[in-house]
């Protein structure tokens, strides 16, 4: 006989996951590593088999615990530790619903607060290091490969919206634009540039995938033919980067990865004065707090801020030919005197 903790498990990843919250295939498989490790904490720390795992475990208590476990034994990040308390946090908030006598209980779980970790350097590539790496691939042979990393950077999609493309997804006309199927189902549209356009229109001429019935096809298929992995988007990209990195290693991360990618996007974006809010559209954040860590990180930002300001305190310079009067008689008879 199933526990209660098993059988409501069970409604939960197979129809309040899927029919209820419409959480993507990438949401429900983190959470199911959560539960896979929850239960192995269990069993090894607790010494509490997984068929006697029952809601009377799920406390406060043990979930701290657990958190602490994975930190220490499984050397987890404070990202993700951060993400295994979300999934039991979701997991909790369906207890509350479905067995509301757990209601105190669940409750104190939904209280406990992420943990907040010192915040990274972002790194990222600059305009000329997107240049040396995509010169890296051979645009004859190559093609499907430089159509994939050109169309990430200068769209700033992420790894998991690139592989989710399908034929469908692209438009072609005026205006060109794509159709990304974002974290939790969103769907925003991503204008093209017009030499992304003309990337695109060579690269699918010659895979038919906008033919009536390839639509549904991914836009990029693997080798097998198949919808890439972000691991297999991830291993070509390192192999472009290490051929750049060996040419010039300061344009280039030694951990260069398709997020870099992003980050490198957005970094441009900003620098280029383009508005947090557009920015965010853009990329799909579902904050302009995310955003703003860009702006934070813009040294052309930073100048123009200071230069503002200083506009204000700082007496204006006066022109060269006010303060010399042979100049400014000079420019001023240029085209009255001809020059032999």
């Amino acid at each position: 006989m199933k526990s209660d903790f098993a059988s409501l498990l069970h409604k939960y990843f197979c129809n309040y996951l899927v029919n209820d919250l419409g959480a993507s295939g990438c949401t429900i498989s983190t959470y199911r590593v959560t539960f896979v490790q929850f239960i192995d904490y269990m069993e090894t720390v607790l010494h509490v088999a997984a068929e006697n795992i029952d809601l009377h475990h799920i406390t406060r208590q043990n979930i701290l615990l657990f958190l602490e476990w994975l930190e220490q034994n499984r050397s987890v990040a404070i990202a993700t530790r951060n993400q295994r308390l979300a999934a039991l946090k979701s997991f909790a908030l369906f207890v509350r619903y479905e067995r509301p006598e757990y209601l105190a209980q669940t409750d104190d779980v939904r209280k406990i607060k992420i943990k907040k970790g010192q915040q990274k350097e972002i790194s990222y590539l600059k305009p000329e290091g997107i240049n040396l790496l995509l010169g890296q691939i051979n645009r004859a042979t190559g093609q499907r490969d430089y159509a994939m990393f050109f169309l990430m950077y200068t769209t700033g999609i992420r790894v998991s919206e690139l592989i989710q493309i399908k034929g469908r997804d692209v438009s072609m006309n005026h205006p060109r634009h794509l159709v990304i199927h974002g974290k939790g189902g969103k769907k925003r549209h991503v204008p093209m540039i017009k030499q992304l356009g003309k990337v695109l229109a060579e690269y699918t001429s010659k895979t038919g995938v906008f033919l009536p019935h390839n639509l549904e096809r991914p836009l990029f298929t693997n080798h097998s033919g198949n919808q890439f992995t972000r691991q297999g988007i991830n291993h070509l990209l390192r192999k472009y980067a290490n051929m750049a990195r060996s040419l010039n290693p300061s344009l280039i991360p030694a951990d260069t990865s398709p997020h870099k990618l992003r980050h490198s996007t957005a970094m441009a974006l900003v620098d280029g004065g383009t508005e947090l809010i557009v920015v965010r559209d853009l990329l799909g954040h579902a904050s302009v707090q995310t955003t703003e860590i860009y702006a934070k990180l813009s040294n052309h930002r930073k100048r123009e801020a200071i230069e503002g300001v200083s506009q204000k305190i700082v007496d204006p310079e006066e022109p060269l030919w006010e303060v010399n009067a042979s100049l400014k008689e000079w420019l001023m008879n240029i085209g009255k005197n001809k020059i032999m």
